[in-house]
């Protein structure tokens, strides 16, 4: 029998739609099914750097001396000395070595940094306590293990009590804050969550801090923030001495 042209057209363009309908509903998504991929969890994050850490002996001489003049001045990392000398100079792997090996990939980043992040570590008008109170919280809040450990080190050395550690991450409604203290931790959870500190907190501050201390508050939630999400980003894995300090993860 014969078929009309027209008919033999229609008649093929179905058979090409039913083809294409069948391979859509297969093993191979077209452009339109949605993607079934998840991403992998935290654990699979942070399994392995993602980003290799320099070894100290590739380190430029500006950073070196960088490092060791950084180290020489901040409580907690000075202590990690072997006879006056930092713990690599000595053959071991100091605490913070690869933070500083991953940002030595990228020499002018890290000759840039630094130097401000010395400044909040060695000159803020903040005290120490003070200082240590804030990164510890940004560290909790933004779920930074590495940072977490590292500073809970430097403050277990300046006095603080692994009490002292919960209540920093139970944040200001804790109890036996001083009032100074319950300030800071309150402007920090604001500065991560709306972006500036409420204007009750800051009329609060006022009673406790210059107008110089409260720009070093701002700027060292920005700074330990900004270097949490690299961590977390990279990957840094926390060096065997650190891991003692590591936060309990239910």
């Amino acid at each position: 029998m014969r078929v009309h042209p027209l008919l033999a057209a229609l008649i093929a363009a179905a058979l090409a739609l039913s083809a294409c309908s069948s391979s859509t509903d297969g093993d191979s998504p077209g452009a339109d099914t949605p993607s079934t991929a998840t991403a992998p969890d935290s654990a699979d994050l942070s399994a392995t750097a993602r980003i290799d850490p320099l070894p100290i002996s590739e380190w430029s001489p500006e950073l070196t001396d960088l490092v060791l003049n950084l180290r020489s001045t901040v409580i907690g990392d000075a202590e990690e000395a072997d006879g006056g000398q930092p713990a690599h100079e000595s053959g071991g792997n100091s605490a913070g070595d690869n933070v500083i090996g991953t940002l030595a990939n990228h020499p002018s980043l890290a000759m840039a940094f630094l130097p401000f992040n010395k400044y909040l570590l060695t000159e803020n008008t903040l005290s120490t306590r003070q200082r240590e109170l804030l990164i510890l919280r940004v560290a909790h809040l933004q779920q930074s293990d590495y940072e977490w450990a590292k500073h809970a080190h430097i403050a277990t050395s300046v006095g603080f009590t692994p009490e002292d550690l919960e209540r920093v991450m139970e944040g200001p409604r804790a109890g036996e804050w001083s009032e100074s203290e319950r300030v800071l931790l309150t402007a920090a959870d604001e500065l991560l969550q709306d972006g500036a500190i409420s204007a009750e907190t800051w009329i609060e501050s006022k009673a406790h801090f210059d107008e110089r201390q409260v720009t070093d508050l701002v700027f060292t939630v920005g700074s330990y923030s900004m270097l949490s999400m690299a961590l977390r980003s990279f990957a840094v894995q926390t060096e065997e001495e650190l891991r003692a300090y590591l936060p309990d993860h239910p």
